[in-house]
C-alpha cells in the first residue's frame, strides 16, 4: 500500500485466496493484514472443491466429472483433500451437522461467510439443488458445539510442509 501511494496509484483492494474449513493458513498473516490495510478478502474454494460436501467415502475412488477427476485440477485437488486425515475430519464434522438436521454444504460455506475479514466467497451450483444449499447457509446460526466441530475439522489435521507451486 506505501509503495501504491507513494507512486500516486490504487493499491490492493482485495485479495482472492483459497480458504475453507479443511485449509486456514491465510488466518496467520494475509487476513490480519487485509484486515488492517482494509483490503477486502473474497475466498475461493470454499467447499473444499466439492470434498466439503460430506458426499465422498474414504476408500473409494474420486466421482467422476468432480473436480478430483476432471483435467489438470484432478491431481491438484487430489494432494490436497484425498487423505485420510481429511476424510475422517469430514466425517466427524457430518456426524455432529446432520445429527443437528443440518447440511453440509451451508455450514461449511456459512463458517467461511462468518470468520473476521472475509468480504465474500465464490460459490458455485451446476445444479438447481446445490444453489439452494448454498443459499441457505445465509440461515445457518452457530452455537457452541457447532463452533467447536467446525473448528476441529481443522485442528485435527496433520500439519504438512509448505510445497513449493500453486497450493
Amino acid at each position: 500500500m506505501r509503495a501504491a501511494d507513494r507512486l500516486g496509484v490504487e493499491g490492493y483492494v482485495s485479495v482472492q485466496p483459497r480458504y475453507n474449513l479443511l485449509y486456514r493458513e491465510i488466518e496467520t498473516e494475509l487476513l490480519p493484514l487485509c484486515l488492517d490495510q482494509g483490503i477486502g478478502v473474497i475466498v475461493f474454494n470454499p467447499l473444499a472443491g466439492g470434498f466439503l460436501s460430506g458426499k465422498y467415502r474414504p476408500g473409494q475412488e474420486p466421482q467422476a466429472g468432480t473436480r478430483f477427476t476432471l483435467g489438470s485440477a484432478a491431481e491438484r485437488y487430489q494432494s490436497r483433500y484425498w487423505h485420510d486425515s481429511q476424510f475422517q475430519a469430514v466425517e466427524i464434522l457430518k456426524a455432529v451437522v446432520e445429527g443437528r438436521g443440518q447440511d453440509m454444504v451451508s455450514v461449511a460455506i456459512a463458517w467461511v461467510l462468518n470468520q473476521p475479514g472475509i468480504t465474500s466467497a465464490l460459490i458455485g451450483a451446476s445444479r438447481p439443488q446445490q444453489l439452494d444449499a448454498n443459499l441457505a447457509s445465509a440461515t445457518v446460526v452457530f452455537d457452541d458445539e457447532l463452533t467447536a466441530a467446525c473448528e476441529a475439522a481443522w485442528w485435527q489435521l496433520p500439519r504438512r510442509p509448505v510445497q513449493a507451486g500453486y497450493r
